[in-house]
């Protein structure tokens, strides 16, 4: 099993470009299952989820081939098997999103209930209830959701839906549901996200008639059929947030190509109340610090405010920073799973229920770790980055799932990082 071996202790300088971004590529890739035409999707990053992905809707009976360029030109003419198996949708959740378009285009579609990080529970019951107010006739039966149309229906029924919470994945499946649903559509309480954005404008160039995209109320007139299109998937702006904070962490001065401000406000404003220079330049961010930063308290919460994506990388830079703060939970019930293995590593943190009480410490030291989950991973390797002596940070295909070349981007500019 593959280990990550860190020796910390040195400043980043230079340049990294931002992948495109996991979270936008996987629904776009169920978006191409909504039409018989071919769609190119560029700068998909190489990562395991997007391979799973891909192995999923090959499966089904689509042609999908990842170029070395980072396109993948996906045709779903001869889609046979609307059916997404417990095998594959095992290892990722995101595998909920063929759940709509499946439905939308061929009136059928059988999904095993979803696996993938053990950092919360993330209900399907909100895709559920939201495409049954469309119409849809869905049951759960050893594992799986099946659903279909009624009986002589061909098309959803577009409708208004108002979810229980702000649910990502939920607010995409109704999207690409409703693109092709008879009548009007309304989402209430959306979720907000760029990956939203992208996958609405993908939408757009395939024929499909939204507004609203980027806010809480979006509003989707159906259309009978989607046609092909080239789209270019936008930039990951949790690898950009983690690279910051690597940044930040062990000081330096890198420009982040592709990065944008736009995506990354609350995570900005709190490095740069922490004493971090960031400013934006043509294409991308440059990040500069120098010196231990002041701690900040933050409380994760859906976007436009911090990201529960972006806490335990944040966490890794306030174990090394000036203070005691505090780092509150709101999304998932788990995700304080890092906060073991960082003590592991010299950090002072207590936890009391969704509050993790951090007190900065001078320096970390070396020792073995365990990634437990994608986002924890990231988090140990930037504490490795800055401890004294060689860090080995084990368990890392959860790294392999949302970080394209990782060891390699650290490596160029200028991390002691290699595969083990």
């Amino acid at each position: 099993m593959d280990k990550l071996l860190i020796r910390g202790g040195h400043p980043l300088h230079g340049e990294v470009t931002i992948s495109g971004a996991k979270n936008a590529a996987l629904p776009d890739l169920c978006a191409a299952l909504l039409t018989a035409e071919p769609v190119v999707l560029r700068n998909v990053p190489r990562l395991q989820d997007v391979a799973t992905m891909l192995q999923l809707i090959r499966n089904m009976g689509v042609e999908a081939e990842h170029a070395s360029d980072g396109s993948v030109r996906i045709d779903a003419s001869r889609l046979s098997t609307p059916e997404a198996p417990y095998e594959l949708v095992k290892t990722m959740r995101a595998s909920v999103l063929a759940l709509g378009p499946l439905l939308a285009r061929f009136g059928e579609a059988t999904v095993s209930l979803p696996g993938g990080c053990a950092i919360g529970s993330r209900p399907v019951e909100q895709h559920i209830k939201g495409l049954q107010a469309m119409g849809a006739q869905i049951v759960v039966e050893h594992g799986y959701m099946i659903a279909r149309l009624p009986e002589g229906r061909t098309r959803l029924q577009g409708t208004r839906i108002t979810t229980d919470m702000v649910t990502v994945t939920g607010t995409e499946n109704f999207l690409m549901a409703a693109a092709l649903a008879e009548g009007e559509t309304v989402l209430e309480n959306a979720a907000m996200e760029p990956e939203i954005v992208d996958l609405a404008e993908m939408l757009i160039k395939m024929g499909a008639r939204i507004e609203g995209h980027g806010t809480s109320r979006i509003t989707i007139q159906g259309v009978e059929r989607l046609h092909g299109c080239d789209h270019q998937v936008v930039a990951d702006r949790i690898e950009a947030g983690t690279f910051l904070c690597a940044v930040a962490a062990t000081g330096g001065d890198v420009v982040l190509r592709h990065a944008r401000a736009d995506h990354l406000g609350a995570v900005l404003d709190k490095l740069r109340d922490a004493g971090v220079q960031i400013e934006a330049v043509e294409g991308g961010l440059r990040v500069k610090s120098a010196g231990r930063l002041k701690g900040q308290s933050f409380r994760t919460t859906e976007y436009p405010g911090f990201p529960t994506d972006m806490q335990a990388q944040f966490m890794a830079l306030n174990v090394i920073s000036r203070g005691a703060v505090s780092v509150t939970e709101t999304i998932f019930e788990n995700r304080f799973m890092h906060v073991n293995e960082l003590v592991r590593l010299g950090a002072k943190i207590q936890i009391d229920g969704k509050v993790a009480m951090v007190e900065g410490v001078e320096r970390l030291s070396g020792a073995t770790v365990m990634a437990t989950d994608l986002r924890a991973s990231a988090s140990l390797v930037i504490a490795g980055l800055v401890a004294t002596g060689e860090t080995v940070v084990d368990r890392i295909y959860h790294l392999d799932r949302g970080y394209d070349c990782m060891e390699a981007k650290l490596r160029a500019i200028g991390a002691d990082i290699e595969r083990i």
